[in-house]
């Protein structure tokens, strides 16, 4: 008996125990960012960071652009797109905007 309520002791000191890879010093990324996604591809040609808050690359260097599956979106006084970060750019509404990106602006 005191063997089975000693393993009851051990086994729930452990349950909340986890196991990690240890980490180099310099190599981790705020939870808010990540490098890539892994499912949608990082934008050619300009430096970005996945956010998962947001749903899209944000381009690096760049204020208020994004990128997701083939389109750049830029929030300027409102929404627009284009296939190249430089344009030309064409109007959209919210419709056109992943959810989580519109919902950053939304309370701007």
């Amino acid at each position: 008996m005191k063997r089975l309520a000693l393993l009851c002791v051990l086994g729930f000191g452990l349950g909340g125990c986890v196991l990690q890879q240890p980490s180099t010093p310099g190599t981790e990324l705020p939870p808010v960012q990540q490098p890539a996604h892994p499912r949608y591809a990082p934008p050619p040609g300009v430096k970005s960071h996945w956010s998962p808050a947001l749903g899209v690359y944000v381009v690096e260097g760049a204020r208020d652009l994004y990128y997701r599956e083939r389109v750049f979106y830029r929030f300027d006084s409102g929404w627009s797109w284009s296939p190249r970060p430089s344009g030309p750019w064409q109007a959209t509404d919210s419709s056109g905007i992943p959810p989580g990106l519109f919902r950053h602006y939304q309370n701007r």
